[in-house]
């Protein structure tokens, strides 16, 4: 199972992510405003906070702390970044609206969450089984559509300051155990806070339950819902195999994830300021999905030997999850989709 692990999950994340360009969402560094200017001669640090469900020892909390060193290296000390672990800075709904109101705050978000912000087709890219492999991600983000989307997230005031971090392939962790899609039905399912991930899951059989990370432990344990799903870092970060000891290797979404903060906060830097948030974001990428690439078979591992049960399903098993996926895509018009999303999308990542 290693190998075939291996090969289907992790093929082409360092490689893939080195190939991502900075122009990708605020590569070009933005464009500054005249109170920038005040911001660079004040002589105070300028302090961005990032707050994230995540605990730090995960391949993410690894990846921004290298930031944070990228950061305070390049700028000369100028700027810092103060990180925020374990949701210690509130929930990701709260910290988005607190970056409308122009807070120096960011946070990981996706496309799922940007549709309920205001720009409904980011929503697609967090569609269950749209990606195949990672280099479509890859692909994708440097298009002009994902480009577009950005635009209009920045519109609604959110900035994208890196797009290029490989968050990992989701899966399925459960009380009982799972093989095939018709075995979720009815199990309620732990997912984010967000309509996307929860009409991802219904349509699969499952009934999603939308909640914070830091709920599920208490929830899977007091029974409360049946399941959870996440990369296998964040699962086993989160000790949740604990109290759900199934495991299934669905990889329902690849998820690349994105760092997000005011649009107002990020245009009263300077040009030069921009330049260095973003050119160190992406350059963290990197480094985090080298990490993720190295230590997600050992998190497997250490899941097996703590008791979980692993399942890797067939390509045949797989084939009635991505069937069952597709009534996902043919529900356009409730998320206020554009017409012809779905293929606009499959030419953009080259399908």
């Amino acid at each position: 199972m290693k190998t075939t692990l291996k090969k289907r999950l992790l093929a082409s994340l360092l490689c893939g992510a080195m190939a991502v360009s900075l122009a990708a969402c605020g590569g070009d560094g933005g464009t500054a405003s005249s109170g920038g200017d005040e911001a660079s001669s004040s002589g105070e640090v300028v302090e961005l906070q990032i707050g994230f469900e995540n605990s730090a020892s995960e391949p993410i909390g690894q990846g921004l702390e290298k930031w944070a060193e990228l950061l305070d290296e390049a700028s000369g000390g100028t700027m810092k970044i103060t990180l925020y672990p374990d949701s210690q800075l509130g929930s990701k709904n709260e910290l988005i609206d607190s970056m409308l109101l122009g807070e120096p705050v960011a946070t990981l978000a996706d496309g799922a969450f940007y549709a309920d912000y205001g720009v409904p087709d980011f929503g697609i890219v967090f569609g269950p089984f749209l990606f195949d492999d990672w280099d479509q991600c890859w692909t994708l983000i440097e298009s002009d559509w994902y480009q577009e989307q950005c635009d209009k997230l920045e519109q609604q005031g959110l900035k994208l300051l890196a797009s290029n971090w490989a968050y990992g392939a989701r899966h399925t962790l459960t009380t009982t155990p799972v093989h095939t899609v018709d075995d979720l039905a009815g199990l309620k399912i732990r997912v984010p806070n967000n309509q996307i991930q929860s009409y991802g899951f219904d349509v699969l059989g499952a009934v999603s339950t939308g909640m914070d990370l830091g709920d599920v432990y208490m929830a899977l344990q007091g029974k409360t819902i049946d399941g959870a799903e996440n990369p296998i870092a964040t699962l086993y970060g989160r000790k949740l195999h604990e109290v759900a000891p199934y495991l299934i290797l669905d990889g329902h979404v690849l998820n690349f994830t994105t760092w997000v903060c005011s649009a107002d906060w990020f245009n009263s830097l300077t040009e030069e300021q921009q330049n260095w948030l973003v050119e160190t974001g992406e350059e963290a990428g990197v480094y985090n999905n080298q990490v993720l690439e190295e230590q997600e078979q050992e998190y497997l591992d250490q899941m097996v030997a703590e008791g979980v049960t692993v399942y890797e399903p067939t390509e045949e098993e797989l084939n009635g999850f991505r069937e069952k996926a597709q009534a996902f895509y043919d529900m356009g018009d409730t998320f206020g989709w554009s017409d012809g999303l779905y293929e606009t999308v499959q030419a953009a990542m080259g399908k």
